[in-house]
């Protein structure tokens, strides 16, 4: 006999599938919301780790640029340090300088030569003064020529004016000065003149011209042109001539007598 199902089977395996597929449709919005939340976090965290490296960064960039700002304090520091120890160094090597400077100016002085003015600025120092005549300031420059502490004389200016009747030419010239003592201008001027370093100074008030020239040891002494050697000639006999007036004669004193020694035992 056929079996006959009254039932609504159809609607309950609809509703069936209703539910599995809202079922379903939950999970799958779940899972969605749930990967969702998870990418979110994830990125979230990324986010935060590169701001916090980030801050980190700023934090060391600010804590750099403070350092570089006391760092170029200190430099400044440094600099003003060095630039002061430079100047004790320099007042140091110089404190004799002026002393020997006046020296040197008093013994290069020439004859009919006056100053009247001396500036300084730095290592070159402007000579004023009044001479006789233009041949007393070129012997003036070649003494400060050849001075220990002063050198390179650059005359400036040298005209004639009658202020002074003695002393008509008024002149202006610079030198530059010079310090023996310091090492590298000792080396700059031995390598500068090597073939003179070995010659005695010259005396800086001797008239140029009077010095004699260096000869060699052994060489001999080279005669002038034009004169003939020195000769040593015997010299003529001269005879006085005889006088008419007779000379007067040698008078003779006869010499003391002594008496002879008494004899032993008192006799004569």
């Amino acid at each position: 006999m056929a079996k006959i199902n009254l039932l609504p089977w159809r609607a309950d395996r609809r509703k069936q599938r209703q539910q599995e597929f809202l079922t379903m449709l939950g999970v799958a919005s779940a899972a969605a919301v749930l990967i969702s939340l998870l990418i979110v976090l994830y990125y979230n965290g990324q986010i935060d780790g590169q701001n916090n490296r980030n801050q980190y960064l700023t934090d060391q960039i600010a804590s750099l640029d403070k350092q570089i700002v006391e760092i170029a304090e200190l430099d400044k520091k440094k600099a003003g340090l060095l630039k002061r120890k430079q100047v004790i160094e320099e007042l140091q090597a110089s404190r004799s300088q002026m002393v020997h400077l006046f020296d040197e100016l008093a013994r290069t002085i020439a004859d009919g030569t006056q100053i009247t003015s001396i500036q300084q600025n730095g290592a070159e120092m402007t000579l004023l003064g009044r001479a006789q005549s233009n041949a007393r300031v070129s012997t003036y420059m070649r003494n400060l020529d050849v001075s220990g502490w002063m050198g390179n004389p650059d005359l400036s200016i040298i005209e004639l004016r009658g202020s002074d009747p003695g002393l008509p030419n008024e002149f202006s010239l610079k030198v530059q000065l010079k310090n023996p003592n310091d090492p590298a201008q000792a080396a700059a001027a031995a390598a500068a003149t090597p073939e003179t370093a070995a010659a005695p100074p010259p005396d800086p008030l001797a008239p140029v011209g009077t010095a004699p020239a260096a000869t060699p040891s052994g060489a001999a002494p080279a005669v002038a042109p034009g004169t003939a050697p020195a000769t040593t000639a015997p010299a003529p006999a001269t005879t006085a001539p005889a006088s008419s007036t007779p000379a007067p004669a040698a008078t003779t004193v006869p010499a003391p007598t002594t008496p002879p020694a008494p004899a032993a035992g008192g006799q004569p």
